[in-house]
C-alpha cells in the first residue's frame, strides 16, 4: 500500500460528496482503476467481477472480490477484514449463476435495496449481463449512471499523488 489510511479515507469523503450530489446513496464502483483509487486493491483480477461499493453512511467501502483473489485483498488494501466481501468460486462460469447473485444477497442484507445506485455504466469491466443482473436482482432499487464520479475526483491530486509523479 503506496498511501496512508488518511488519504484514502480524505479520497473516501470526496467521493462521498459527490455522490451527495448527484444523489447517489450507494455506488458500485467496478473501474479497477476507482477501485485501486478507494481501496489500494491492485490484483490482475479484473476478468471477472469485483467491484468496491461506497454507502454514504460507511466508514470504509465493500471490497467484493472472488475467493481466489482475496489474499490479495486482505495483504494490498487498508479495509478492515469485515469490508472484504468474498464470493465463491461456484459463481464463476456456472451457468447461470454469476457473482453479482451474490452481490445482490450482501446489498439485501445491508438493508441498501431499495437505494439509489450509481453504476459506473462505461466502464470496461461491467458488462450488460452484470447490470440485468442487478436489475432483476434489485426490483425496488433506483439504478442510475454515476458519470464517472470517481474518475472526475481522481482528476484533482493530492499532495502525496503530486509527490509520487514527481518522483515518477
Amino acid at each position: 500500500m503506496n498511501f496512508s489510511n488518511d488519504e484514502y479515507k480524505e479520497r473516501l469523503e470526496k467521493v462521498k460528496s459527490s455522490m451527495k450530489k448527484k444523489k447517489i446513496d450507494l455506488l458500485i464502483s467496478s473501474d479497477t482503476a476507482n477501485i485501486n483509487y478507494l481501496t489500494g486493491y491492485d490484483a490482475w483480477s479484473f476478468y471477472y467481477a469485483q467491484y468496491t461499493l461506497v454507502h454514504l453512511d460507511s466508514p470504509q467501502p465493500l471490497l467484493f472480490v472472488r475467493d481466489q483473489d482475496s489474499g490479495g485483498a486482505y495483504i494490498k488494501t487498508y479495509l478492515e477484514k469485515k469490508n472484504i466481501v468474498v464470493y465463491d468460486e461456484k459463481y464463476i462460469h456456472s451457468w447461470p449463476m454469476h457473482p453479482n447473485d451474490f452481490l445482490v444477497k450482501v446489498i439485501k442484507n445491508n438493508k441498501w435495496d431499495k437505494l439509489q445506485i450509481g453504476l459506473e455504466m462505461d466502464s470496461h469491466y461491467f458488462t450488460a449481463f452484470s447490470y440485468e443482473k442487478l436489475k432483476r436482482g434489485l426490483p425496488s432499487a433506483q439504478f442510475k449512471d454515476s458519470e464517472r464520479l470517481v474518475n472526475w475526483v481522481r482528476l484533482v491530486k493530492s499532495s502525496k499523488e503530486i509527490d509520487y509523479m514527481k518522483v515518477a
